[in-house]
């Protein structure tokens, strides 16, 4: 017989799991910030559960799984972690997409996201050259 984990011990591990991804700024480097702009969908007459808009900053953690919010659902989710590697690989600022969950569920096709991400990229700097009147003097 399997034990079920308490309360605690689930938020546990999803924390270790969370501080395992890493920051931002160590997956991605040369990101000032990247923003999730969601609209949860789920099977049923009230088509939108939920519009959201998540925020991330150099220095939070790079977890962008994000859990499905139909009740019974294990599982599942929506991983945009591979949307984003492809922006920054690409380098490109935004992408918009629909993710569907394939969690274990009563219903196939019981939630899905659309969604759309922009990234900010740092500026980069240029490093200053001496000046020609600095090097005349050397």
């Amino acid at each position: 017989m399997q034990m079920r984990m308490t309360y605690k011990e689930k938020q546990g591990l999803e924390r270790a799991a969370l501080a395992a991804t890493g920051l931002v700024s160590e997956r991605h480097a040369g990101i000032s910030g990247i923003e999730f702009q969601m609209t949860y969908y789920r099977r049923g007459p009230d088509a939108v559960l939920m519009k959201r808009t998540l925020s991330f900053t150099p220095g939070d953690y790079a977890g962008f799984h994000l859990k499905c919010m139909e009740d019974g659902c294990t599982g599942g989710g929506f991983d945009l972690a591979p949307v984003v590697a492809g922006l920054v690989n690409s380098r490109k600022k935004s992408i918009k997409g629909k993710l569907f969950c394939h969690g274990d569920n009563h219903s196939v096709g019981h939630a899905s996201i659309e969604y759309e991400v922009n990234i900010q990229y740092a500026k980069q700097t240029k490093e200053k050259l001496p000046s020609k009147a600095a090097s005349k003097n050397l």
